[in-house]
């Protein structure tokens, strides 16, 4: 083996990769951003409605007839408008790939969700927060946006791609005759830069983005989207404002999720002017 090995190994890998993300980058529906996705999105909605079903059958779900019924009110308002936002972009075809479905789980837990393919959940312990139809919206525009902007699929591949770029890593040292203590020492750093300098913040843009794309929803399904700021002030109120190290946190902190809302907030208010209007209102 040549001195050359270690660099014609690295030369051909980074070309692989770069095949690989070139391949596999698609915008994000209502940002536009550039993301990869290297999982199948069939495959991903069909395991993750295997998992919304198991959820289902585990849990209670509530027996508030009145809060469920406006659920899914709200919930087909934002399905609808989220159609509107996949034609803009040229993907309305993508509508028939989420099977909607919205349920109000009996739970003291604050938190809803939506999975890959749109299936929603609520827990009732939200639902005080909410307070009004339009809060709900907030909250269940943010939800769908994440399933609308497939960032499981991202987060997954980001997973997949720190794997092999960890794999590549370690085949290089040991190809360039690296001591045990380099190579371990190389791999830590490795570890470390790719969860606070890739996986995390990529995290955190994830929720700004479905903030984003959420108010826009809601402003498409005709709701105000300054209940989305009211919405987390009152999250921030109960949460006490406080919350893990904004470094450390997958999610940004109440503070600084309002102050992106209040920059995202010209975008979704021009939506709604015209969603009032009747002339994009589902």
């Amino acid at each position: 083996m040549t001195s050359k090995t270690p660099k014609i190994l690295a030369n051909l890998c980074l070309a692989l990769a770069l095949a690989v993300l070139l391949a596999a980058c698609a915008p994000v529906v209502g940002t536009g951003r550039s993301q990869l996705n290297l999982a199948n999105d069939a495959e991903l909605n069909q395991v993750a409605a295997l998992q919304y079903k198991k959820l289902l059958g585990e849990s209670h779900l509530s027996k508030d007839r009145k809060g469920a019924a406006l659920l899914k009110k709200v919930g087909a308002r934002i399905s609808q408008a989220s159609n509107i936002l996949l034609a803009e972009y040229g993907r309305g075809g993508e509508s028939a790939d989420y099977q909607w479905e919205f349920n109000l789980i009996e739970s003291d837990e604050v938190n809803a969700f939506c999975m890959p393919g749109g299936k929603v959940a609520f827990y009732t312990g939200i639902m005080p927060i909410c307070e009004t139809e339009a809060g709900i919206a907030a909250v269940m525009g943010h939800e769908v946006a994440h399933a609308l902007a497939k960032h499981s699929n991202e987060r997954y591949s980001q997973q997949k791609m720190a794997g092999i770029g960890a794999a590549i890593l370690n085949i290089g040292l040991g190809v360039g005759g690296a001591s045990s203590g380099a190579s371990e020492a190389a791999m830590t750093a490795f570890a470390l830069g790719s969860q606070f300098g890739v996986l995390l913040p990529f995290s955190r843009l994830h929720e700004a983005e479905a903030d984003r794309i959420g108010m826009n929803l809601m402003a498409l399904a005709g709701y105000d989207p300054k209940e989305a700021l009211k919405f987390w002030q009152r999250m921030e109120a109960k949460s006490g404002g406080g919350s893990a190290p904004y470094f450390l946190s997958t999610h940004p902190s109440d503070q600084q999720r309002i102050k992106n809302l209040e920059k995202f907030l010209p975008e979704a208010e021009a939506r709604y002017q015209t969603a009032s209007t009747g002339a994009k209102k589902p």
